[in-house]
């Protein structure tokens, strides 16, 4: 099983967005050494509890600071932007790291004044063209356009022999068949709609199987891991409270404690399911190291994935550490040779 992580750039308790942004480009060579085979980086926008609102920038840094693992975004939110400007800035990641970059395009709302604020023009209403923007993308990628299209003179390849992978993001299963007939990867994102990724990955692989070179599926999940299971269940508290913070206080919320989740939850929901339970899958998993690798064993031979991309929510960047080493470890990884 390859394990990968995507970064949020969690702000701790007591911290700033600096230092998240620091912690988030050290956490790409800790996963290197650690045998970890990817690591994405979010784009969130205003967002008090994470960071990471341009992905690229953490990409080239983290790519500079790394030599194997491959690096890459989770996801460019590509319903804000120009497919041409995309490309450029991923085929230039390309050039910097060769073979490392992954472009993962993804689309969602974050919230109507900040995708007014994103929009240039503003007196068009927006329009659902994800698929036709993908396309759009991979044309400028790979020389296209037919020969009357007025973009086919732009070619932003020229002089970068490589091309970054390309993978579609997903949490509702709605684009796994158009990744799958793309010839795209396809991640699903676990965490949000655990109950129908399953279902969306084996979609997206149903669609690429004639293709010569099938492109892999990504199961992405919430992980957290402790030495105990109890530990574990405990700071899943932190994702429990954040997410009940931020629907009481908006995108102003702060990443709590574990002391403070545990004043703020409610009982039921500190006792919430972290494991696989009658067949139901959890929003977060939690356990002891060989709870988790049980637990991801079943979820990969459902999905019929080979690769998870964990997301995690620990307040404290020391535990936070732990738990993606403990996680390393119970799966076996390699670590990357210097």
């Amino acid at each position: 099983m390859k394990l990968s992580l995507v970064e949020l750039s969690t702000v701790s308790p007591g911290s700033d967005k600096a230092e998240a942004l620091k912690d988030s480009v050290d956490a790409a060579e800790k996963a290197e050494d650690l045998g970890y085979h990817r690591i994405w980086y979010a784009e969130h926008h205003d967002s008090a509890s994470t960071a990471s609102t341009t992905p690229e920038i953490l990409i080239a840094l983290a790519a500079d600071a790394t030599s194997r693992i491959r690096v890459g975004s989770g996801a460019v939110l590509l319903n804000h932007y120009s497919p041409y400007k995309v490309a450029e800035t991923f085929l230039q990641l390309e050039a910097v790291a060769p073979g490392r970059i992954d472009l993962g395009l993804g689309r969602a709302t974050a919230g109507p004044v900040v995708d007014l604020a994103l929009r240039r023009d503003r007196d068009v209403p927006p329009t659902d063209d994800f698929a036709e923007q993908v396309q759009e993308v991979l044309a400028h990628l790979h020389g296209g356009f037919p020969a009357d299209h007025p973009f086919a003179r732009l070619d932003p390849t020229a002089g970068i022999s490589s091309r970054p992978e390309v993978w579609i993001l997903g949490s509702s299963g709605s684009s796994a068949q158009m990744a799958g007939q793309l010839g795209l990867g396809y991640a699903f994102a676990g965490f949000i709609n655990p109950g129908l990724a399953a279902r969306a990955l084996l979609r997206h692989a149903a669609h690429t199987a004639g293709s010569p070179a099938r492109p892999r599926g990504i199961l992405s999940v919430s992980v957290v891991v402790a030495d105990t299971d109890a530990e574990a269940q405990r700071l899943s508290w932190i994702r429990t409270a954040l997410m009940a913070r931020l629907a009481r206080a908006g995108t102003g919320a702060q990443v709590p404690t574990v002391e403070e989740a545990a004043r703020e939850l409610t009982q039921a929901q500190k006792d919430a399911p972290t494991v696989i339970t009658d067949g139901r899958w959890p929003l977060q998993l939690a356990g002891s190291p060989g709870t988790v690798r049980d637990q991801l064993e079943q979820m990969t031979k459902a999905a019929g994935v080979d690769e998870v991309m964990v997301q995690d929510m620990v307040a404290d960047r020391a535990t936070r550490a732990h738990s993606r080493t403990l996680l390393a470890q119970a799966l076996d990884l390699t670590p990357a040779r210097t």
